[in-house]
């Protein structure tokens, strides 16, 4: 019976992380907050997030880091990313979201299943990325769900495409159409915690009050 658990797996193998990244690009990253940031000021906030994220999956260490770039990969802000580490750079395919995860996932560089994560989720720490690759070892999928309906992590060994097809990708109906995607295909899967992201200018003050360093790239905030 397919079913969401809870429960923690043992044994840990190598799994890749594959991140789906904008450069920060004044006009073209986190647009949702342009309103309240500026587009410069967005674009500072993006060029945080990314490097947190891509910092945060070396540390985690649970496997090949690939950084999945929306635009040119030659952009300076990704080629920083690959002074972190050992972090490869692939250009994120054509399609709606689904259809680049599943590429990301089909794409992966070891057998044994890939975690994929965006940028935006300033909560999503090593541990977390660790305990995936972990329930991953007993489970066919694990996702880790956002507060406002999406998700901000889903792992898999093998990708089947059902999961992301017709899903309303940026509404709040995400995370409940991939868990009845998931049923229909007698996945048994995982959920190990609920965590927010930062997607409109409602989320800045709690990444303020948990990330203080986040406020001077983003001054136009503070000043208005």
């Amino acid at each position: 019976m397919p079913r969401a658990n809870p429960e923690p797996a043992g044994r840990v193998e190598r799994v890749a992380v594959a991140i789906l990244a904008r450069a920060p690009i004044p006009g073209q990253a986190k647009t949702r907050l342009i309103p309240a940031l500026g587009a410069e000021g967005t674009a500072n906030l993006q060029r945080w997030l990314l490097q947190r994220t891509v910092a945060m999956a070396l540390v985690a260490d649970v496997g090949p880091v690939t950084l999945w770039c929306a635009g040119d990969p030659r952009h300076p802000d990704f080629a920083l990313c690959r002074a972190f580490g050992a972090v490869s750079l692939r250009l994120q395919p054509p399609g709606d979201l689904g259809r680049r995860m599943h590429e990301a996932l089909c794409q992966s560089p070891t057998p044994t299943g890939t975690l994929v994560i965006g940028t935006d989720c300033p909560a999503l720490g090593a541990t977390h990325l660790q305990d995936a690759a972990r329930r991953l070892d007993n489970h066919d999928a694990v996702v880790v769900p956002a507060e406002d309906g999406g998700y901000v992590l889903i792992g898999t060994r093998s990708p089947p495409p059902a999961v992301f097809g017709d899903v309303e990708w940026g509404s709040d109906q995400v995370m409940a159409q991939t868990r009845q995607r998931l049923a229909a295909l007698d996945c048994r899967w995982s959920e190990p915690a609920t965590l927010w992201d930062v997607d409109r200018p409602d989320d800045l003050e709690r990444l303020f009050a948990c990330c203080p360093e986040t406020r001077r790239f983003v001054k136009q905030y503070e000043d208005s």
